[in-house]
C-alpha cells in the first residue's frame, strides 16, 4: 500500500478526493463523526463516556473496538421518539427497526429491545444472535436477497414477525416451506420504486436495474400488463400459506435529504391503494425504508431524526388524503413498517 503524506493529499494525490481536506489539527475531534460522549480529557487523552482509552487498554489490551452504550441508547431512543411523534396522528406511532447488519452482538440486540425498537436481521447468524439475546420473534424482521431454505425455516421456527421477500422465486420458496410445515409466513414484498436518492451511485439500491427487489415498472415481467411487483402481489394472494402484510422499499444508503424518501412513499402508497382495490385485499403495513446518512467524513451533514420523520409523515398524510385511503397502518412495528408501519432502518448508530 502506498503511503501518502498530508501535503501530497492536499496537492492533488489521486488517492485523495478533492473535497476531502486534511484537518489543520490532526488531533482535533470532528464531533459529528464521533459518539456524543467522546471527548479529550484534561490530559488531552481520548475518553469515551468518561473512561480514558489508557484505562481501556490496561484492562482489555489492544487492538480494541469500543462502543458507547450511552450514546447508542440515546440515538436509538431519538429515532423511536421522533417517528412516534411524527406519525402519532396518522397511525399512533411507528415501529422502528435497528439494522443488525450495521453491528450486532447480544449486548447490542438487548439495548435495541430495551429502547423499544425492533431488530432487522439478514442471515441465520443474526437470527441466532437475536435468539441468544432473548428477542421475541414478533419483534424481528428477516431481510436479505439470498435466503437459504434453512434460514427461512429458522425464521418460521422463531415466528419472525416479517420475512421481507424480494423476488418471485423467493416468494414461491417461502410459500412452499410454510405450507409443508402447515404454517403461515408473514411476508412483506420489497419493491424497487425507481427512486434515485441523493446518495453515492455505488450504494443506491432501488434503481430499476438493481437486483434487490421487485420492479414496479410495467415491462418488468413476462406476464402481459403486470409489473414484477404486481405479479408478486397477485401470487401472494393466491398462497394459503402467505400472510401478505404489506410493501417494503429501501432506496439506498447515506441519504441526507428527505425528498427521496418522500417520492418513494408517494409511489408505494399509490401502488398500495391500487393493489388493495384491484385484488380486494388489505395490506396493513408499509415499510418506507432507511439508509439515513451519517457523518463518515467532515463534509457529511446528517439530518436530525425528527426532520426526516416529519418530512416523511407529511407526505404520507397528504398522499393518503389525496387517495382517500386510511394510512396503512403506520402504527407500531416498523422495521420500517409503520403498521401500517414504518420501518426506520437506522444503521450505523455505533458511530
Amino acid at each position: 500500500m502506498q503511503n501518502v503524506s498530508a501535503q501530497e493529499a492536499n496537492s492533488g494525490s489521486p488517492l485523495a478526493p478533492e473535497w476531502l481536506a486534511v484537518p489543520a489539527d490532526l488531533n482535533s475531534l470532528h464531533e459529528p463523526m464521533w459518539a456524543q460522549d467522546v471527548r479529550k480529557n484534561d490530559a488531552g487523552e481520548l475518553a469515551i463516556d468518561g473512561i480514558a482509552v489508557s484505562e481501556l487498554k490496561a484492562q482489555f489490551g489492544t487492538p480494541l473496538f469500543v462502543m458507547s452504550e450511552t450514546d447508542f441508547r440515546a440515538r436509538a431512543r431519538s429515532f423511536k421518539d421522533a417517528f412516534d411523534a411524527a406519525f402519532a396522528d396518522i397511525c399512533g406511532g411507528a415501529d422502528v427497526y435497528y439494522a443488525g447488519k450495521s453491528f450486532l452482538c447480544t449486548a447490542v440486540a438487548a439495548w435495541v429491545a430495551d429502547e423499544g425498537l425492533r431488530l432487522d436481521t439478514c442471515s441465520g447468524g443474526e437470527l441466532a444472535v437475536a435468539a441468544r439475546a432473548g428477542i421475541k420473534g414478533e419483534n424481528l424482521g428477516l431481510h436479505g436477497n439470498n435466503k437459504s431454505d434453512a434460514e427461512i425455516n429458522r425464521a418460521l421456527d422463531m415466528k419472525v414477525g416479517r420475512i421481507v421477500v424480494d423476488s418471485l422465486d423467493e416468494l414461491d420458496r417461502v410459500a412452499k416451506i410454510a405450507s409443508d410445515r402447515g404454517e403461515d409466513a408473514n411476508v412483506m414484498l420489497r419493491l424497487t420504486p425507481g427512486v434515485h436518492a441523493h446518495t453515492h451511485e455505488f450504494i443506491a439500491t432501488a434503481h430499476e436495474d438493481q437486483k434487490f427487489g421487485l420492479s414496479m415498472a410495467g415491462d418488468s415481467t413476462e406476464q402481459a400488463g403486470l409489473s414484477a411487483a404486481e405479479e408478486a402481489v397477485a401470487a401472494a394472494t393466491g398462497y394459503a400459506s402467505i400472510e401478505l402484510l404489506g410493501l417494503h422499499c429501501h432506496i439506498g444508503s447515506q441519504i441526507f435529504e428527505p425528498d427521496g424518501f418522500e417520492l418513494a412513499a408517494q409511489k408505494l402508497l399509490h401502488f398500495h391503494a391500487a393493489m388493495q382495490e384491484k385484488y380486494s385485499i388489505v395490506m396493513p403495513e408499509l415499510d418506507l425504508g432507511g439508509g439515513y446518512g451519517i457523518a463518515y467524513t467532515p463534509v457529511d451533514t446528517p439530518r436530525p431524526a425528527a426532520e426526516i420523520a416529519q418530512a416523511m409523515a407529511a407526505v404520507v398524510r397528504s398522499t393518503c388524503a389525496e387517495l382517500g385511503i386510511t394510512a396503512p397502518g403506520f402504527r407500531s412495528n416498523p422495521d420500517a413498517r409503520l403498521w401500517a408501519a414504518l420501518l426506520s432502518r437506522c444503521t450505523r448508530w455505533a458511530r
